[in-house]
């Protein structure tokens, strides 16, 4: 098994490479398999931002593992103003979901009510499969207040 304990800065070269969704890159603790088919065990310092594509990290026997984000399934969200597509934000910021932004766009993870809801506020949905890249939180600490 190829047992990785630290984070790097993107690297120039490398040896391996982990395909991850945005799930599994926000995990601290995981055991998946290169793309090469080896074994992996993540044992990653907890309470650190997401992997990002790109990023490198250290295996126990020196080598050097390149983080891929896995394109996933996701709602690709557009509105025909600003104003639109900021009150779409708005409304996926109260029910908590996790978005890539981009210009001119939103990104979540596919979900048919919340593209439903989507719609009926006019904007436009369509389903696309690429790398998911979210806002990490502006507070950094997670989710403290209660409702």
């Amino acid at each position: 098994m190829l047992v990785i304990h630290h984070r790097l800065p993107p690297q120039p070269y490398w040896d391996e490479e982990l395909h991850l969704s945005f799930d599994a890159r926000s995990k601290s603790r995981l055991r998946c398999y290169s793309a090469a088919g080896e074994d992996v065990g993540l044992f990653l310092e907890r309470g650190q931002p997401p992997l990002h594509d790109g990023d490198c990290l250290r295996a126990e026997d020196g080598r050097i593992v390149r983080v891929c984000a896995r394109p996933e399934k996701l709602l690709h969200v557009t509105c025909a103003s600003s104003f639109e597509l900021l009150r779409a934000a708005y409304h996926l910021g109260n029910r908590h979901v996790t978005l890539q932004l981009g210009d001119g766009w939103l990104r979540l993870p596919e979900d048919h009510v919340l593209q439903a809801m989507l719609n009926q506020l006019g904007a436009s949905t369509c389903q696309v499969e690429a790398p998911f890249q979210p806002e990490h939180g502006a507070y950094g600490g997670g989710h403290h207040h209660s409702h």
